[in-house]
């Protein structure tokens, strides 16, 4: 005999994902209990840092708690991955700013640093205040969607095709037209400031 309310190892993520939306903290649990082992494998691949890879699970289990409601078609996994790579480039270019900033009262103080930042801290800084984070913003933005999915997020082209309801060839072409864009976009000069990256 099934029970009226099934238990969370009994109900897909769509049902557990609603019940979360209503205020469900068992349902958030199980959600929880079904995805945090591979979400956490898989952020260990992207980030040796186990501390920043547990501050992201957490994060990203209370992204979901607090939107829910706005999930949309996309497979529940792959929203949680969007959700957790996301969280970990936030955690990233956090730790890139102050590193970055850190090194700059440094040098103006006379001090040599210990180390330089490394070329991530460089390109996840860039990706928000620099050069690339610039031309994102020029290009159409169901390109930069594609880009931001399968470049700064990490997924796949078939993750990619289902978080944004496209085909797959869909995908592989407009990241080829995202590329071709934001080559163009850097070569722009930004109005008033002279060339992309000029003085602020």
């Amino acid at each position: 005999m099934k029970l009226l309310h099934p238990s969370g190892e009994d109900r897909d993520d769509e049902s557990l994902l609603r019940a979360v939306a209503r205020g469900d903290t068992e349902a958030l649990a199980a959600l929880y209990d079904r995805h945090a082992g591979w979400l956490l494998a898989r952020l260990n691949r992207r980030c040796a840092d186990g501390e920043t890879v547990r501050e992201v699970l957490q994060d990203t289990f209370v992204t979901v708690w607090r939107s829910a409601g706005s999930h949309r078609g996309a497979q529940v996994g792959g929203w949680l991955w969007v959700i957790a790579s996301r969280r970990l480039v936030d955690a990233r270019r956090t730790q890139a700013r102050a590193r970055l900033t850190a090194l700059a009262e440094r040098a103006e103080h006379g001090e040599r640093a210990a180390t330089a930042p490394s070329a991530e801290e460089r390109v996840l800084a860039g990706l928000e205040y620099g050069d690339v984070g610039a031309a994102l913003d020029r290009i159409s933005p169901e390109l930069r969607e594609v880009l931001r999915a399968t470049v700064i997020d990490g997924l796949t082209t078939r993750e990619t095709a289902r978080l944004l309801g496209i085909p797959e060839g869909t995908v592989k072409t407009r990241a080829m037209r995202a590329r071709r864009e934001l080559r163009a976009a850097l070569e722009l000069p930004v109005p008033g400031t002279g060339p992309l990256g000029g003085t602020a």
